[in-house]
């Protein structure tokens, strides 16, 4: 089993009354390059099995997985792409997508993950703002339409030679590379960079370039959201996102025993660092059940390939515990897993542990700024701490919780939760301003309001842009949501303020009931009666089939926001 970080040197216990911590630092650090991880754990482990894609019928050895990721950067190499030359991803969950991201490390490019939700502005936003050389995109995924998206940017595609496109939208991009047997004009296929590769594979000194390669250069562009606002280009490097994984995995306990379920997305950091990375620092098996989530593709992929770990967002969770087959499905062999990138309500982690043996699963939180993960509970947590927290911060990181002014709050009272250590950002590519925004002598504020207990487990209570104040009355609107999962009919909640008049902002709640029961308002707010303060309970209340959400799972808050303004015909309150 994969040794856990002792708290020996470490201060994961506040001190002194305050809510500051730092993380263990008796695993070193690593100076690997995400490339020499993966060639690492495949000499050591090179006929076990590394990668199965069930929709693709593509199951490799780790031998068979990095030889395929040199003749694809072979291929690049060919093509003109050279190190510090940033290659685009579009893409869902497919093995060109996993072969990209290596291939692209191999050679010391930068891989550029573009959110499979963008539309053309967007793209067009994303591919110049840092100046992509080559984009490697799928035909389409669901209603996007990639390939016809890229020709209604770059028309000139049309005429173009493959590998020489100039087109005046994307004056940086070189080279589109699509996948799929069908020919598109202007660009290139996928399989036929693989031959490429295989041509020139034996006089391409991969090895070579490699060995120049430093922990230290940025080597991954991970767009946020951009909810408010352009997206930002938070730019990672090898050691941020190489330590970050390996100490993921030693949370989880992973081994190259393990088979790991990966139904989230592959550009989010869940996907690419969370489950790939950490499963390449110890052998562990990838499995992934499909292109998008599909409950019951994954519980099949769990079943069928007897996988130990399964990672999700609880919208996912939700959706397995739910399916109207899961009983037929033996889940007996799931151990361990992460549950992760929106806040985890404690009734559903319950359902987890009890439901589907996943008795050793942990929590995780984080943000792409900060590689991602700062805190996580452990296996051998006692449960109400996995259930009721993020748990304890990793290793070699710092954190603080502080309040408007900057300073650092007691134990156990809320702040905006501040991360320093080998974790956090470069910066966001282009943007110095932003950059000097969010981080402040080292520290990356994340916008996130949490407590630190006496123990040093974390809880995170919402987003201060989330945070409604009601009459002068400060409210979390994760504490709601969390009480509200108690109510047997509740799938999920998402609670969040609306304008007001007379209070500046009222609650409101939108409610997804569990198939084949109803509620009503009334209903709602009396099991809230006497159980929480009366400005906490919900004014406005919708039960809507599904709630709007990001390609990750994140509930868009401002969009049912929108809708309740437009609904109500509500007027902004009018602030100093």
């Amino acid at each position: 089993m994969a040794t856990e970080p002792t708290q020996a040197g470490a201060q994961i216990e506040p001190r002194d009354g305050l809510s500051h911590v730092r993380g263990a630092t008796d695993i070193p650090l690593s100076d690997a390059t995400v490339s020499r991880l993966l060639l690492e754990t495949a000499g050591r482990f090179a006929d076990r099995p590394a990668v199965v894609f069930r929709e693709q019928n593509i199951r490799w050895t780790w031998r068979e997985f990095a030889h395929q990721i040199d003749v694809l950067a072979s291929g690049l190499l060919a093509l003109g792409i050279q190190a510090g030359d940033r290659v685009g991803i579009w893409s869902p969950n497919r093995i060109e997508w996993l072969l990209t991201q290596f291939a692209t490390a191999r050679m010391g490019a930068t891989l550029v993950n573009i959110n499979p939700a963008y539309r053309l502005s967007e793209l067009e936003y994303a591919l110049n703002k840092v100046g992509c050389k080559a984009i490697v995109a799928a035909e389409q995924f669901k209603s996007s339409k990639y390939l016809e998206m890229l020709q209604t940017l770059a028309p000139e595609l049309a005429r173009a030679e493959p590998n020489a496109l100039d087109a005046a939208k994307l004056p940086d991009l070189r080279a589109v590379i699509r996948m799929g047997a069908d020919k598109t004009p202007g660009m290139l296929n996928f399989d036929d960079v693989m031959r490429i590769g295989r041509e020139r594979l034996d006089a391409t000194p991969l090895d070579a370039l490699e060995a120049k390669l430093s922990a230290d250069e940025p080597i991954n562009i991970q767009f946020t959201s951009g909810t408010t606002g352009n997206p930002k280009g938070a730019t990672l490097t090898h050691r941020n996102i190489v330590n970050n994984a390996r100490y993921i995995a030693i949370a989880m306990r992973l081994t190259e025993q393990d088979s790991l379920c990966i139904p989230v997305p592959l550009y989010h950091c869940f996907g690419m660092v969370l489950a790939v990375l950490a499963c390449v620092s110890t052998g562990c098996t990838m499995v992934f059940p499909g292109e998008a989530f599909d409950p019951g593709a994954t519980l099949a992929a769990v079943h069928e390939e007897q996988c130990t770990a399964l990672h999700g967002v609880p919208t996912m969770f939700i959706a397995e515990l739910d399916h109207p087959d899961f009983a037929k499905y033996d889940l007996s062999r799931l151990r361990t897993g992460i549950m992760a990138g929106s806040p985890c309500p404690i009734e559903t982690m319950k359902r987890v542990v009890s439901k589907m043996h996943l008795s050793e699963i942990t929590i995780a939180y984080g943000m792409t700024e900060t590689s991602p993960v700062s805190f996580q509970s452990s296996t051998t947590d006692p449960l109400d701490k996995r259930t009721t927290t993020v748990g304890r911060i990793q290793p070699h990181l710092e954190v603080k919780i502080v309040d408007a002014l900057g300073s650092i709050v007691p134990v156990g009272e809320t702040g905006e939760l501040c991360t320093r250590g080998y974790s956090v950002m470069k910066g966001y590519w282009g943007d110095d301003a932003k950059t000097r925004e969010a981080i402040i002598d080292g520290w990356m504020h994340t916008g996130d309001l949490a407590t630190i207990d006496a123990e040093g487990y974390c809880n995170i209570v919402g987003r201060l842009k989330d945070m409604l104040i009601r009459g002068g009355e400060n409210i979390y609107p994760r504490e709601i949501e969390e009480f509200l999962f108690r109510h047997p009919k509740v799938q999920s909640v998402q609670v969040f303020g609306v304008p007001d008049q007379k209070y500046g902002e009222e609650v409101c709640a939108w409610i997804v009931v569990r198939p084949g029961e109803q509620a009503s308002e009334d209903e709602i707010r009396e099991f809230c009666q006497g159980q929480i303060a009366h400005y906490k309970i919900p004014r406005y209340i919708r039960f809507v089939d599904e709630l709007p959400m990001t390609v990750t799972g994140k509930a868009q808050k401002f969009v049912m926001r929108a809708r309740m303004v437009d609904e109500l015909k509500l007027a902004e309150a009018k602030t100093a």
